[in-house]
């Protein structure tokens, strides 16, 4: 065995049929997994929490790889740090459908810092060529552009961060960072 089984795609037609057979109650994660030769429960109990929480959606294969900034995933990162929040609870708050995904980053960080999270993955260009006046123009426009970007995503954060101490209150839960309050966990 090998990471080779994970990363198996499966078609969105066989997810819908496992999933709906196990709302239904007929088969268990284990049982379905060995009915449709799946890689592993996890995965199936995997699609069945994208399905109740994102609907079909959820099971759809992403189309191309999503490419993330470095700044959205440090605030990924740093939200789930400072709220001691697991790695699901986290990919709900930022609307991701896949929480290994975060992991992921994590692990990359913590070898080889933002630099080698920044790093894209896949082959890097075949050529750096000199840009021009006019191509420097508008290379500055799209920094201008990413910093816009950089602010919003950092409001986005901290509305999301704000939502999610709201839902701890609202549980009856502390949060783990107050110094004055008992940890409740």
């Amino acid at each position: 065995f090998g990471g080779h089984f994970m990363s198996k795609k499966y078609a969105y037609e066989l997810k819908i049929k496992v999933v709906e057979e196990y709302i239904e109650g007929k088969l268990g994660y284990k049982a379905l997994t060995k009915k449709y030769g799946i890689s592993s429960p996890s995965l199936v109990k995997n699609w069945v929490y994208n399905y109740k929480r994102y609907g079909t959606n959820g099971l759809k294969a992403i189309q191309g790889k999503a490419d993330y900034s470095l700044d959205f995933k440090l605030n990924v990162l740093h939200l789930k740090q400072r709220t001691g929040a697991s790695y699901k609870e986290t990919a709900i708050a930022f609307n991701l459908t896949n929480p290994s995904m975060i992991a992921n980053w994590k692990r990359i960080y913590l070898e080889g810092g933002s630099e080698a999270l920044n790093r894209p993955i896949g082959r890097p260009p075949k050529v750096v060529k000199k840009l021009n006046k006019k191509e420097l123009r508008q290379k500055n426009k799209v920094t201008d552009d990413s910093e816009l970007e950089r602010v919003r995503q950092q409001v986005t954060y901290l509305e999301i961060e704000n939502a999610y101490l709201k839902k701890l209150k609202e549980w009856g839960l502390n949060d783990h960072r107050d110094p004055n309050k008992p940890n409740s966990l």
